[in-house]
């Protein structure tokens, strides 16, 4: 199968999988994008939910200018930004290091009211094998579901918090000795916030799964063990190999992707190599339930 290729003026969209993703050629992003090229690195976004643009050469000005041109740029809470950069943060790992960065499915900081649209990852030195990253695309996700268990969804809450990983005596509390990227835990990640479990995408409309095993902890109204069937099978279900995509990294990729209809996986199968990235998040919308 041929994949599909569009273009919006010089910008060149290959589909990447079939699920997701999506390679985009034909920009330069150490430039100031006019509103064209800004409009269709979007359209091939909401089209593909993530997207890589190989070979760019980019500064930490170049990288913040495109999240505001993408919406505008937005905190992570609980890690250690650069310095006189607050909303930029360094995802590194060390050759000697045993523990990356992301290592479990997740939907980037769904814990907040406002959770971010977009995150922008762009790599400053690649390993020469690993250190891939997966998505998986949880329109899918939600449509592949029984009738029954999809309306069932529909009227549900979830309830999501930082604080399994950032909270303090938290999983990264007790680990954030042996890894580079500079986490900061605090009592203040356990704070709790409620989603619908399948939310009605800000932009196309489109019902996505709402639940990751980093930052859900129950089914809002119910106890923990009764909400650990359901959330157990949802998070093997979201992220079946069928709905997944793969990026190989390289020095120069800048990778974007939409969190509202994403989760993704860091991969640490690269020990004895060194991996570096810089991140930002765009923010985002108050999640909205999806209706039947």
């Amino acid at each position: 199968m041929v994949a599909a290729v569009h273009t919006h003026a010089k910008l060149k969209v290959e589909q990447a999988a079939g699920s997701a993703g999506a390679y985009l050629t034909g920009v330069d992003l150490s430039k100031t994008l006019d509103g064209e090229e800004v409009a269709g690195i979007r359209k091939a976004l909401l089209d593909h939910l993530v997207v890589a643009l190989p070979d760019q050469t980019m500064s930490l000005d170049d990288l913040e200018r495109l999240t505001d041109q993408l919406g505008g740029r937005d905190v992570t809470p609980f890690v250690k930004p650069l310095p006189d950069r607050p909303y930029v943060i360094r995802i590194l790992k060390e050759p000697h290091e045993k523990l990356n960065f992301a290592n479990a499915w997740h939907t980037d900081l769904s814990y907040l009211p406002a959770p971010p649209s977009f995150t922008l990852l762009y790599c400053l030195e690649a390993p020469p094998q690993g250190g891939d990253t997966i998505w998986a695309n949880q329109y899918m996700a939600y449509d592949t579901l029984s009738k029954g268990l999809r309306e069932t969804l529909l009227g549900l809450d979830a309830v999501h918090s930082a604080g399994m990983a950032y909270g303090d005596g938290g999983y990264l509390d007790g680990v954030k000795h042996l890894m580079s990227t500079p986490i900061e835990p605090s009592k203040e990640a356990r704070r709790e916030e409620i989603h619908p479990a399948v939310i009605a995408h800000a932009e196309t409309g489109r019902p996505a799964l709402y639940l990751n095993p980093v930052y859900t902890t129950r089914i809002a109204g119910w106890t923990n063990a009764e909400s650990q069937s359901l959330l157990g099978h949802l998070y093997k279900h979201s992220v079946n190999e069928n709905f997944t995509w793969r990026l190989k990294w390289a020095k120069g990729t800048l990778a974007i992707w939409d969190n509202r209809s994403t989760q993704h996986f860091a991969m640490n199968d690269y020990h004895g190599f060194r991996r570096e990235m810089v991140r930002t998040s765009v923010k985002g919308s108050v999640p909205k339930r999806a209706v039947g």
